[in-house]
């Protein structure tokens, strides 16, 4: 068993949860990170993340990522790497399962939707969110509201791409209850959560956009670093058929970034001089990331991802139709809160910008086609492409 750093955070040393729970309560023998990944994977919103959209807009292919397939391989990235450098691995898994939580349906063009509808709220920030559903909107517990998670886990959600020095309404209402020290870094195992998400979203989105056939396989082995990797998988394996290499090249590919990440990280933590968890949050820059040279590669690579996938027409267009269901949605619910659940009606705040953000945390909860039913029912039909 490799050794544990004195740079990883220990369950142990925990600052604890916001609210006190009796030692009675704690069921098996688990760690505090433990026990937070527990409740993560057993929380309702994990759960909906199998019907929201990654790339694809409610795919109908089964064979298609979803936000919760997207999450399962974050982890399983995030646990490599943190084992390789002695970190706690179940903080990281808790990490990387529930970084997502927060996005609504239909990705980043429902988060644009819902951003524009509270525009005089705040706006919406799917970052922001993940910690109002963990705090706040998830409530299976007797005693208080959320799931009461650590304070590591929380402030790494919160600051697991960088110190935040802007929060949005939801983390700053977050940070007044239960201070994250927003400013600084957060823990290596949030660092190399967030590093985890790069490697998988960039790898596992190729493999998605070339079985939709939205990528073009000769086009995408323009990019220096998908060349490199394609030639490399040729030579390992001259005597197969080029067709069958490609999940091969996916995989080389993600093993070539996670042991880059190994390395520089490794490194950064030599030359930085950190020695303690205090250290990694008080160093000023980044310790969990990719080398120069890979970052660069990386970067060209989002570069061809955004044109030839991300901005695909086809997916402009399924983009275009979740805002129009998203602000339809919006629209309608603040003209006519009777459309909304029982329970959610019996809690509509009076303020203005109440009763927006609680009708923005409604629409956020829906899976993809929760959403496409609401809005047949509250708005009208809609006519949706193939596939969406």
């Amino acid at each position: 068993m490799r050794a544990r750093s004195p740079c990883a955070s220990d369950p142990a040393a925990s600052k604890g949860r916001q609210h006190l729970e009796a030692v009675g309560e704690t069921r098996g023998p688990r760690t505090a990170f433990q026990r937070d990944r527990d409740r993560i994977i057993h929380s309702i919103a994990f759960r909906r993340l199998r019907h929201k959209t990654q790339v694809f807009v409610a795919p109908d292919g089964d064979h298609f990522r979803v936000r919760l397939t997207h999450s399962l391989e974050v982890a399983q990235i995030g646990r490599t790497i943190a084992r390789a450098l002695g970190l706690d691995e179940d903080l990281t898994e808790a990490l990387c399962l529930a970084h997502d939580i927060g996005h609504p349906p239909f990705g980043h063009a429902g988060e644009d939707a819902l951003t524009e509808a509270l525009a005089h709220a705040g706006g919406f920030d799917h970052n922001g969110h993940t910690l109002r559903v963990l705090t706040y909107l998830e409530a299976p517990y007797p005693r208080w509201r959320g799931l009461n998670l650590t304070w590591e886990t929380l402030e790494g959600l919160a600051k697991h791409n960088g110190p935040v020095t802007r929060p949005g309404w939801e983390m700053a209402m977050v940070d007044q209850g239960y201070p994250l020290q927003l400013s600084s870094h957060a823990s290596l195992e949030a660092q190399v959560a967030a590093v985890s998400d790069d490697i998988a979203y960039d790898n596992h989105d190729i493999d998605d956009g070339l079985r939709a056939g939205l990528i073009d396989f000769d086009e995408l082995l323009t990019v220096p670093l998908v060349r490199a990797g394609w030639e490399e998988v040729l030579r390992r394996y001259p005597d197969v058929e080029t067709g069958r290499l490609r999940a091969e090249l996916i995989r080389q590919q993600i093993g070539k970034m996670v042991n880059d990440v190994i390395e520089e990280t490794r490194r950064n933590i030599r030359e930085s001089g950190v020695s303690t968890v205090a250290d990694v949050r008080a160093a000023g820059r980044t310790l969990a990331s990719f080398s120069g040279a890979l970052a660069s590669q990386e970067h060209e690579l989002k570069s061809f991802m955004y044109a030839r996938l991300y901005h695909h027409p086809r997916q402009l267009e399924a983009a275009a139709l979740a805002r129009q269901i998203i602000s339809g949605l919006f629209a309608a619910y603040d003209a006519d809160p009777g459309g909304l659940p029982t329970e959610w009606q019996q809690d509509l705040p009076d303020s203005p910008d109440g009763r927006a953000r609680h009708i923005a945390d409604f629409i956020a909860g829906m899976t993809d086609r929760y959403a496409i039913g609401c809005y047949r029912r509250l708005v009208g039909d809609i006519a949706l492409p193939e596939g969406f």
